[in-house]
């Protein structure tokens, strides 16, 4: 059931397509990015996951963050203290 995959789909009008410049491949393949960019920057995916749903690599994914200038990491100043905190109490 896990590995199990389901197909989406929902009507896009042709204009829209015209406006982005982009065929339905493009436009798929570009949706499938976006949508995968905005669940891990909300934090509902992990870097994995994403990259799954946009159907990359982790390491292709990361690659395309990194082309987009899309942060891999994005943590505010508190977590970055914490994390160096944390890092100070090893040994």
């Amino acid at each position: 059931m896990l590995n199990d995959t389901l197909n989406i789909s929902f009507p896009v009008k042709i204009d829209i397509l015209l406006s982005l410049k982009e065929n339905a491949d493009e436009f798929t393949r570009n949706f499938r990015f976006m949508s995968a960019l905005m669940l891990y920057r909300k934090n509902r995916l992990s870097l994995g996951k994403s990259a799954e749903l946009a159907g990359y690599t982790k390491l292709d994914f990361i690659d395309k963050l990194r082309l987009e200038n899309e942060p891999i990491f994005d943590f505010n100043e508190q977590e970055m203290d914490d994390i160096f905190a944390d890092v100070n109490k090893l040994p």
